[in-house]
């Protein structure tokens, strides 16, 4: 199955999409957003295989993405109408919409009535909230944050003392990782206010025991 698809642009309307990779092979593929044509991009990919066809829907972000396959596992709700409500409405606003039960924001999206919302809100109200647990980033190409990170990590001698932590305004964190991460960040050249809070909303959303983990969660959203 493909997951991720990285080349060259050829054409993008906003409906569809169409990326040249090196192996000089042209996906078409459905995207709402429009790209400049002779541009580099690199776009989440969910593969939908049937019976008689095989498309490939777009996504910038895999958050997106797990929401629309979350989203094509509810009765009567198929890819081309999950499509359409992501890209719509948002992945923040569906989860939204399905823990209140807002129908209204959840048929905003063409083929989607009452009853395919109704049968969202019963199916996912319990597990929709899982989506919040990946990456909203959007993926570059030949990005190396990651490798820089791990680099900074072992080359910094952390010290509690050394780093000066804010009030957490009521979050429970481990402090020693907080700090850590907040370190290993500075040392690739991020800004202290910038990192701060959204470390605090990772260690809340998530367990993490080494900062390793939080600094490789925060370098996805920076």
């Amino acid at each position: 199955m493909i997951g991720l698809i990285h080349g060259e642009v050829i054409f993008s309307d906003g409906n569809d999409l169409i990326l040249l990779t090196n192996s000089g092979i042209g996906h078409q593929i459905y995207f709402s957003h429009v790209l400049p044509e002779g541009s580099k991009a690199a776009i989440f990919i969910s593969h939908v295989v049937r019976e008689a066809s095989e498309e490939l829907y777009g996504f910038k972000t895999l958050r997106e993405k797990k929401m629309f396959e979350m989203l094509t596992t509810v009765k009567g709700v198929g890819p081309k109408s999950a499509f359409s409500l992501v890209a719509s409405v948002g992945s923040s606003s569906i989860v939204d919409a399905i823990l209140f039960e807002n129908k209204k924001v959840l048929t905003k999206a063409p083929g989607i009535g009452a009853k395919a919302a109704s049968q969202m809100i019963l199916d996912l109200s319990g597990k929709v909230q899982k989506i919040k647990m990946y990456s909203n980033r959007t993926y570059k190409i030949g990005e190396a944050y990651h490798a820089e990170a791990s680099q900074a990590i072992s080359n910094v001698q952390f010290s509690l003392d050394e780093v000066e932590t804010p009030e957490t305004s009521g979050f429970v964190v481990d402090e020693t990782v907080l700090r850590d991460t907040l370190m290993a960040c500075k040392e690739l050249g991020f800004k202290e206010e910038k990192i701060i809070p959204l470390a605090q909303r990772i260690l809340n959303e998530n367990h993490i025991t080494k900062p390793e983990q939080l600094v490789h969660l925060v370098l996805k959203e920076v």
